[in-house]
């Protein structure tokens, strides 16, 4: 067996403390003796639930030796909330124990720079790899084997005795509920995503009518007691009176018969759609990732692609979809929709002109004209800066939104979800205003003769208001993600995205290049060169010594294969992430930035 490189692991520290533990206060010392997985998250980002996703196999099938840990480490001021994080391992279904950082201790404590990225700890307490982002399941896959092989030869290998504990479920209608649409008869259907169902409730909001879906986390058609979805999020009324849904964890849409409670897929392969996949193509065929949210415009659904920051659409009549806005870079970048950036966008709403767009991780309002199929910014300003501030539109500030509503005047409510408001843009005006606050985590909203009615997802049901006729007046306040900066010398950076393809695989390029490099900054003058797209994981960079501090963007890709010539159709995987990188530029300082994108820096 090859030798790896080990560095002792740091002690897990965050000061709000484990969940899942049954109030125990874990150390790595309790963990000695197994296989640990490191998993640094934070409950925005949509990676980071792909990343929970992948592993679920993983620990079911190593139980008895491995032991995942989740470091909770957060964004935005809400995610430092501990009860929201104690909401978010509950939303997700994480089962494995969580410590809540909001300090980022052992974020730093492991030089962490991105979300997520995986620590693998061998049962001696030493770190032996790092994996950052997406597609990573089947390499720590490998080494767990190897792991549990190597030390029960050893003796070091302990199993059994797992230290989670299952928290005590909680009765209800409805757990996290996503979206809800009003049904002609009166009544509402509610994407019940912690019960990966659909949930018809009666105009009181709170009458139970009738359930679509089995309750159980799975991927099939049928009889509505026998569908399966999971966690649904976004509904819409097709104009036969159907229904379609975001199904958002089988990267999937799926079809209602309200009639008869009959599901069918649409499109979707129930298979997270990666780099250099279809874009295009029979509905049924082209892999999606997490749609968080459909409206009908323009004649077609449309789908908030949350995983790949995109718009995508789907044509009923030749059962198609297409990329129709977005690259898959994340950000905020208005212009034609082949050239917008988008970062997860989660809730849509159309007026006969517009499309607006809740684009939740640059807390933004964004819509595309449906003349001129050009994306523009209403509310918000880029990745990083979020608050809750009225006023003109230009300097007012939202929280991570992830629903939009239409309103009868023709403004836009906007559940503003990590603010615990909701909040109105008026268009005629270009103001933003509140108009109501104490709504834990609301997802949607759904307007009922002059009412609203709030899916409060956190509180687990539908809240009616009146929409008011003042605005709520609300103290202003301002955020920026907080992050360590890396200090870094002016002028020559040299690049370095360490990527070691797991034991086994090879990178194959024998359909083309293996590997891709895209560099960015904010403020584009923090570059002076070495932007812009390459098939390199090296590269230099040249930093404008006139520009003090600013944030490099870096999104790398790996495919490996595997490496055996005896393997007619080898196996190959995609191991992707994007970084944003705080620097502060320092005479004397580093000249060499090193990013782990699988492996160690040796």
């Amino acid at each position: 067996m090859a030798s790896r490189a080990r560095v002792r692991a740091p002690e897990l520290v965050g000061a709000g403390g484990w969940i899942n533990t049954g109030g125990k206060n874990l150390t790595l010392a309790d963990l000695r003796g197994k296989c640990v997985v490191v998993d640094f998250w934070t409950f925005c980002c949509i990676n980071c639930l792909h990343v929970l996703d992948e592993l679920r196999e993983l620990e079911e099938k190593h139980r008895d030796t491995l032991v995942i840990v989740g470091v909770h480490s957060p964004k935005f001021v809400h995610e430092a909330e501990h009860q929201a994080v104690v909401d978010a391992v509950a939303r997700y279904d994480v089962q494995h124990p969580v410590l809540d950082d909001p300090e980022l201790v052992t974020w730093k404590q492991y030089a962490v720079r991105a979300w997520p990225t995986l620590v693998v700890v061998d049962p001696e307490g030493y770190v032996v790899a790092q994996h950052a982002g997406e597609g990573h399941a089947h390499a720590i896959a490998a080494l767990v084997a190897e792991l549990e092989t190597e030390h029960a030869a050893k003796g070091t290998l302990r199993r059994g005795d797992s230290p989670y504990v299952p928290p005590a479920a909680e009765p209800g209608a409805l757990r996290f509920p996503g979206k809800a649409v009003r049904l002609p008869g009166g009544s509402y259907l509610v994407a019940d995503s912690g019960h990966h169902s659909l949930v018809e409730l009666a105009e009181d909001g709170e009458t139970v009518l009738r359930r679509i879906g089995s309750g159980d986390r799975g991927f099939a058609d049928g009889r509505s007691d026998q569908a399966r979805f999971s966690e649904p999020q976004g509904l819409a009324l097709l104009p036969d009176g159907d229904v379609v849904v975001a199904d958002t964890v089988n990267h999937a849409l799926r079809h209602v018969d309200l009639e008869t409670g009959t599901v069918t897929t649409l499109a979707g392969t129930g298979r997270q759609w990666w780099q250099n996949s279809p874009t295009s193509g029979p509905a049924r065929e082209v892999d999606l990732s997490s749609p968080w949210d459909v409206a009908w415009f323009d004649g077609q659904v449309w789908i908030a692609m949350a995983g790949t920051h995109q718009l995508w659409t789907y044509d009923p009549e030749s059962a198609t979809v297409t990329v129709a806005a977005g690259t898959t870079n994340e950000g905020l970048v208005d212009g034609p929709a082949d050239e917008a950036w988008f970062a997860q966008p989660s809730g849509l709403a159309a007026t006969e002109e517009r499309l607006w767009i809740a684009d939740s991780e640059t807390s933004a309002l964004r819509y595309v004209s449906r003349e001129t199929h050009v994306v523009h910014t209403a509310v918000g300003t880029g990745l990083f800066d979020f608050g809750h501030r009225d006023g003109d539109a230009a300097q007012a500030l939202l929280q991570h939104p992830l629903g939009v509503t239409v309103l009868p005047d023709g403004s836009v409510a906007v559940a503003d979800t990590y603010n615990h408001a909701l909040r109105r843009f008026d268009p005629a005006s270009g103001q933003v205003s509140t108009l109501a606050t104490d709504l834990r985590e609301p997802s949607g909203a759904v307007v009922v003769d002059g009412d609203i009615v709030v899916v409060e997802s956190a509180r687990h049901r539908l809240t009616r208001l009146r929409l008011p006729e003042e605005a709520v007046q609300v103290e202003a306040a301002a955020h920026r993600t907080q992050r360590p900066a890396t200090e870094v010398a002016p002028g020559a950076l040299q690049l370095d995205v360490i990527f070691a393809p797991p034991a086994g695989q090879k990178l194959d390029e024998t359909y083309g290049p293996a590997t891709r490099l895209l560099v960015s900054s904010t403020p584009p003058e923090l570059l002076a060169s070495g932007t812009g797209a390459d098939t390199a994981l090296a590269r230099e960079l040249r930093l404008n010594p006139e520009v003090t501090e600013g944030v490099l963007h870096i999104s790398a890709m790996a495919a490996s294969c595997d490496d055996d010539p005896a393997i007619e159709f080898p196996t190959c995987h995609v191991h992707q992430q994007d970084w944003g990188v705080p620097v502060r530029l320092v005479d004397g300082a580093a000249n060499r930035l090193p990013l782990v994108l699988a492996g160690m820096d040796g």
